[in-house]
């Protein structure tokens, strides 16, 4: 069931109960249109959260509340540079500057802190993929959602009267220290915080940085200062020209690129077009477009924008093999074949580049030159197990050339490194009919629709074998379930189920099935044939 919307249709608490309830695993996505934030499920529990372009990493929050020192952190990342395979708050650990059990009360602060402050997200969508886990961090927490839902809920409400105060995050408040010492009031642990930081130069993005304290406490503990009069507006913070236009191309590329992980394409795509229009010259924008388009099947407007970004980063392997695919994909066979070419002679070692360039000649018929640079493939691959595709592929070009049992020889290698691919079993299956082994044939269709009974040419292909030993109702139901699950899987389907029909004296489902074959392939001479025939009787 797929789970996305508005968030003015649903609220980011409804969603979060329907997940729990569901007891589902995976990444709900959530953007208000200039931030994205996600928040990972195991099962129903918060496992995990986090905002793209949001200043919480854990080393600067603990240095913010003094549980560390700038050296200690500092030593901390030196060390990291040389174990890539450690995290920062494992080192600390390690190191004695912290005890696990506080980094862990940290760690389940900042991800706390995380959804309370999406709660406050009223406008923009959310999107939820199943299974997707968050990468490699720290430390994962079980959350139930319902004790987060009610606090999230009450700051809700109360951010709604902090924004009274406190409009825009680049404001710059100043405080009256003499007012507040004239009144010998009491201020909270946030508040003193605060107050040193409040010197005219800060704004409240800055007092969010320096103070150590998440968005809500800063909020709450300046809406109390500037109600009770201490703290007052003093202008608007104003970033260098340079390094906002900076700022502005990583906030984009990092949204585009978590939006794109996150299969948020449309979204994906706006941001990678803001970096293009902030920096033309920009490579890698166009390539992820690229990418992005690939994912939608838009082949033509693929090929494009890989161009462009072979034009303004270079022509790279990974950006030619990219833009030959999407020239295949077009039908552009002649520009694939050309820019494989070029992409084989940058990376004369790439497996997966020498077998697209295989597979592009085997879908222009020269399957003598197929087999080649498949081979070719195999043999720069060494001793790594070549991908099913290459599999696919190999044995397809040797079925071609008439070397059948050689095909069966290597789809049943194929099948051994790769069990589970279907495609395979399929082929397979067809190859032992051409071998006159009707029996195992069938035993492969059978297993390949138990793996997966969702592939309509499974079906299709058993359905064919039925119809040739005459077993006419076994390849109905066959055929029928390979329509249902794709409706235009082909003229050949209906034919050969109007055929049956019409065995079984029902012409009127005869002729319906034979106009179907027609509306698929007008060319279709039998089928036209016997719909003329069943006319002509009735």
């Amino acid at each position: 069931m797929a789970i996305k919307g508005s968030l003015k249709e649903a609220s980011l608490a409804d969603v979060l109960q329907l997940l729990a309830l569901g007891q589902k695993t995976g990444c709900l996505a959530v953007t208000d249109r200039t931030n994205l934030g996600h928040i990972y499920f195991n099962r129903g529990q918060i496992s995990y959260a986090s905002l793209v372009n949001r200043r919480d990493r854990i080393g600067d929050i603990l240095v913010k509340n003094g549980k560390i020192t700038q050296g200690q952190l500092h030593a901390a990342i030196d060390q990291q540079i040389r174990h890539r395979d450690k995290r920062v708050g494992e080192l600390l650990v390690e190191s004695g500057a912290i005890a696990r059990e506080e980094l862990e009360h940290y760690m389940r602060l900042q991800i706390e802190e995380a959804v309370y402050f999406l709660f406050t997200w009223t406008r923009g969508s959310f999107n939820f993929e199943a299974d997707v886990q968050p990468e490699e961090q720290d430390f994962l927490v079980a959350i139930n959602p319902e004790t987060l839902v009610l606090e999230g809920a009450r700051r809700v409400d109360e951010w709604s009267l902090i924004e009274k105060k406190i409009p825009s995050l680049d404001i710059i408040f100043t405080v009256d220290e003499r007012r507040i010492a004239a009144s010998q009031v009491t201020l909270t642990e946030h508040q003193q915080r605060l107050v040193p930081l409040l010197d005219g130069t800060r704004d409240f993005t800055r007092l969010v940085e320096d103070s150590g304290l998440v968005e809500f406490d800063v909020g709450k503990a300046l809406y109390g200062l500037i109600t009770a009069g201490f703290v007052h507006r003093t202008g608007r913070s104003e970033p260098q020209a340079a390094e906002v236009g900076d700022a502005r191309v990583d906030e984009h590329r990092n949204l585009g690129i978590a939006f794109y992980k996150t299969g948020m394409l449309d979204e994906a795509t706006r941001e990678f077009r803001r970096v293009v229009e902030l920096r033309p010259s920009d490579g890698s924008a166009y390539f992820h477009l690229g990418l992005i388009a690939v994912k939608q099947a838009h082949w033509q407007d693929a090929a494009g924008h890989f161009n462009q970004a072979a034009e303004r980063g270079g022509p790279r392997p990974g950006v030619l093999h990219n833009l030959a695919l999407a020239y295949e994909k077009a039908g552009r066979f002649e520009e694939a074949e050309g820019t494989y070419a070029e992409a084989a002679s940058k990376a004369r070692r790439n497996t997966r580049i020498m077998t697209s360039w295989g597979i592009v000649a085997l879908q222009r018929g020269d399957y003598e030159v197929a087999a080649g640079r498949l081979d070719r493939a195999r043999e720069v691959g060494g001793d790594e197990i070549p991908t099913a595709m290459w599999f696919w592929a190999r044995s397809l070009a040797a079925a071609a050339l008439e070397e059948v049992e050689e095909a069966e020889v290597l789809l049943r290698e194929g099948l051994e490194a790769h069990p589970d691919n279907v495609v395979l079993r399929n082929n397979r299956a067809v190859l032992l009919e051409l071998l006159g082994d009707l029996d195992q044939a069938e035993e492969a269709l059978r297993a390949a629709l138990a793996e997966d009974p969702s592939v309509p040419q499974l079906s299709k292909n058993l359905g064919d074998l039925h119809y040739r030993a005459g077993r006419y109702d076994e390849a109905w139901d066959a055929y029928q379930r390979a329509v249902k699950l794709q409706p235009k899987l082909g003229d050949d389907v209906y034919f050969k189920l109007g055929n049956i029909a019409y065995k079984r004296l029902d012409r009127e489902s005869a002729a319906s099935l034979w106009r179907k074959a027609l509306e698929l392939n007008p060319g279709h001479e039998l089928a036209q044939t016997n719909l003329d025939t069943v006319s002509a009787l009735a």
